[in-house]
C-alpha cells in the first residue's frame, strides 16, 4: 500500500489508470487518489489492492455518469484530474494515424474534467503527440482546456532524469485554473542504475511479490545458448554484433544484413542490461531485454523495479496481465516527480482561486512555441 502524507490533501481521480503507476506517484508526493478508471480488469485489480484509499470503476469511461462519478468519490471535491489517453494513434513506433477513434477519447477526460472542475489536469502521452502531423490534435487540447479557463503548457519528460531507473520519454501535459505559470520539476543530477533498483527487491514484510523466475527462464535450447554468448550491456543490433558474439554457424541468426532496411534491427535484440546504466524502456512483454548476469529474461518484480514501483506494489492476473500493467505504467517515480511540482504551484496559487481565467495567446501561437522547447530536457523550471 502506497504511504500518503495528507498534509496538503489534494485529492485527484486517475483516468485510464491501469495498474496506477501515475497514481502511486502522485500519492507518495502527498496528494490522495479518490478513483481509478480502467477497463482492464486485470489492471483495475492491482489498482484496488494497492490505493487502499481509492474507489475503482471498470468498464468503459464513456458508460461513466455524472450520477455514478459522485457516488463513486463520495461526494468529495476533486482537485485535479490525471490520466492517460490511449494513445496508439500519437505513437511513433505504430503508423501514427492522427484520425485513430481511440484519440477521440481525450473528449471523455474532457468531460470528466467539466464535470469535476479540478484546479489541475495532468495528461500524458507518448511523445509522438508533439509530431507536426499532430498538431492540429495538439491545438484542439489546448483549446478545449483554454475555454474552460486552464494555463496549459507541455514539455517531453525523460525518467531517468527524474530518479527512475529506465530510459523513457513521456508526453505530459500539466494544466492549472489557479496559476498563472506552469512549473515542471527540475530534473536530478544522479541517475540511478539497474545495479541499484535490482539490489534490494524485498518488500517491508520481508518477502519478494511477483518474483516469478520459473516464468522467466528460457525455454528454447538455442535462445539459451546465444544469450550465453552475449556480455553484460551487450546486444545485437548490427551484423558486427552477430560476428563478435555469435562466432559459429549454429548460434548464427539467419539474416540478410545488406537487405535489412538500414542494415540493422530497429531494436536491439538479445540486449543484456547493463548495472551500471539506467534500463531501456520496459516493453509490455518480458522477452525484450535480459538479466545482466544471469541467463534468463527479467522477472516481473524487476521489470517493475526498474520503473520504479515500490517493491510491496502487487500485480495481479497472468503473467502476460502483468508484464502488459508494468510496460503500460507511468513510472511512480515521475508521478512523484509530477505531484511535486502540482503542490509546488498549489503553494503559490493564486489569492481569489475563483477569478476568471486571463486572457491567454491563441493555441497555434502556443503550440508553435511549444515545439521550439518542449524537448529540452534540462531547461526545467524549478
Amino acid at each position: 500500500m502506497t504511504k500518503i502524507n495528507t498534509s496538503q490533501n489534494l485529492n485527484f481521480i486517475d483516468v485510464f489508470s491501469g495498474a496506477g503507476g501515475l497514481s502511486c506517484g502522485l500519492e507518495q508526493a502527498g496528494m490522495r487518489c479518490l478513483l481509478g478508471i480502467d477497463m482492464d480488469k486485470n489492471a483495475i485489480e492491482t489498482f484496488k489492492a494497492n490505493h487502499h484509499y481509492a474507489n475503482t470503476y471498470c468498464g468503459s469511461v464513456i458508460d461513466l455518469t455524472e450520477k455514478k462519478l459522485k457516488e463513486l468519490i463520495k461526494g468529495q471535491t476533486v482537485h485535479a484530474v490525471v490520466g492517460g489517453p490511449p494513445c496508439q494513434g500519437f505513437s511513433t513506433v505504430g503508423l501514427g494515424n492522427p484520425n485513430d477513434i481511440r484519440n477521440t477519447l481525450f473528449r471523455e477526460f474532457v468531460r470528466l474534467v467539466k464535470m469535476t472542475n479540478p484546479y489541475y489536469v495532468i495528461i500524458e502521452n507518448v511523445t509522438g503527440l508533439l509530431a507536426k502531423k499532430n498538431e492540429k490534435t495538439l491545438q484542439a487540447i489546448f483549446s478545449l482546456f483554454h475555454k474552460m479557463g486552464y494555463t496549459l503548457d507541455v514539455q517531453v519528460m525523460s525518467a531517468e532524469l527524474y530518479g527512475v531507473p529506465e530510459r523513457r520519454r513521456r508526453t505530459i501535459i500539466i494544466g492549472s485554473r489557479i496559476n498563472d505559470k506552469i512549473v515542471f520539476p527540475k530534473t536530478q543530477t544522479k541517475i540511478q542504475t539497474v545495479g541499484e533498483a535490482l539490489k534490494n527487491l524485498k518488500a517491508r514484510d520481508g518477502k519478494t511479490y511477483n518474483h516469478d523466475l520459473a516464468g522467466a527462464a528460457i525455454k528454447k535450447p538455442l535462445e539459451l545458448e546465444r544469450i550465453k554468448c552475449i556480455p553484460e550491456g551487450k546486444g545485437v543490433r548490427y551484423e558486427a554484433d552477430e560476428k563478435a558474439y555469435f562466432k559459429t554457424k549454429k548460434l548464427k541468426l539467419g539474416i540478410d544484413w545488406k537487405n535489412l532496411r538500414e542494415n540493422r534491427f530497429r531494436q536491439t535484440k538479445y540486449q543484456r542490461l547493463d548495472r551500471k546504466k539506467p534500463s531501456p524502456t520496459i516493453m509490455t512483454h518480458r522477452h525484450n531485454y535480459f538479466h545482466p548476469t544471469e541467463n534468463r529474461y527479467l522477472t516481473q518484480r524487476e521489470a517493475a523495479a526498474l520503473q520504479s514501483f515500490p517493491n510491496d506494489f502487487k500485480f495481479y492476473g497472468p503473467l502476460s496481465a502483468q508484464w502488459r500493467q508494468i510496460g503500460n505504467a507511468v513510472p511512480p517515480g515521475l508521478g512523484l516527480a509530477l505531484g511535486k511540482a502540482i503542490l509546488s504551484m498549489y503553494s503559490e496559487r493564486s489569492k481569489k482561486i475563483q477569478v476568471k481565467a486571463k486572457t491567454k495567446p491563441k493555441s497555434s501561437e502556443i503550440v508553435t512555441n511549444i515545439r521550439k522547447r518542449a524537448f529540452l530536457y534540462s531547461e526545467n523550471t524549478i
